[in-house]
């Protein structure tokens, strides 16, 4: 099942003794293009603060009352380390999250590794290892070098698209996998360039983010991008899309 990530926004934050806000934003790593984080906009509970709660702590997700319920107190959620959600979050800032809540990072041993992952159909979702309950102690080794952030979705949303013979269009939102947290598919909006239209393209294709131009760089040319298969945002994206779309910008299955 696929989300469309901005849908979201404004899903409710149960803790076990109260609400504690509402989502706001979700914070993706920047190599493997996976959920990490949820921001949660607390209003006046805790005076308009934002707090980053992980994927590890959500429970059962509630479509129809648009409802997440976090295995978590309110006080603990009160009295986890302050962020600022409006900036790339660092790898030591996830860190100390983890830490506080007790979790063994997804960095840590015994995960699988995002940098070089592969898309696959619905039918085969990637799974990265879920954070699981540890005992009190670090989080872990961090990264020696390359130390990654998290990136904000709501941020890059209306970021520009540049193939490799020019511009194509701008981000207007991304599709997630509900399994795993995976980023699928990015919704492209060409009004400028190809009116009337809107595209998918895969992750896999970007080759660079320029963030300080607000620029996302793809290693298709804009001819490929227009034969592709049709994206209407009014339909599903189902096995069948999956294997056309993969098949024609060859993007080979991998099962995990």
């Amino acid at each position: 099942m696929l989300w469309t990530a901005s849908t979201l926004n404004g899903y409710a934050i149960e803790a076990t003794d109260g609400q504690i806000g509402t989502v706001s934003d979700l914070l993706f790593d920047d190599r493997g293009w996976i959920v990490r984080w949820i921001v949660v906009e607390t209003g006046s509970w805790l005076s308009g603060r934002k707090v980053l709660l992980p994927l590890s702590a959500l429970g059962q997700t509630d479509s129809a009352r648009h409802h997440f319920p976090v295995t978590l107190t309110m006080q603990q959620v009160r009295d986890s380390p302050a962020l600022d959600a409006d900036q790339p979050v660092s790898r030591q800032a996830e860190a100390q999250l983890y830490n506080f809540y007790g979790w063994n990072p997804y960095w840590g041993s015994g995960s699988l590794s995002t940098d070089n992952f592969m898309a696959m159909p619905s039918g085969l979702p990637l799974r990265p290892a879920e954070p699981g309950p540890r005992e009190a102690g670090a989080a872990g080794p961090e990264p020696a070098e390359g130390d990654p952030h998290l990136r904000s979705v709501s941020a890059i949303t209306g970021y520009h698209i540049e193939a490799t013979d020019g511009e194509i269009g701008h981000v207007e939102g991304f599709l997630v996998e509900a399994t795993d947290w995976s980023i699928r598919y990015i919704i492209i909006d060409t009004r400028n360039w190809w009116p009337g239209e809107k595209i998918l393209i895969s992750p896999l294709s970007v080759t660079t983010i320029d963030w300080p131009a607000s620029l996302l760089h793809l290693d298709l040319t804009r001819e490929k991008v227009r034969g592709g298969p049709r994206y209407d945002p009014a339909m599903a994206v189902d096995d069948s899309y999956d294997e056309a779309f993969l098949t024609y910008y060859g993007i080979k299955f991998v099962a995990r």
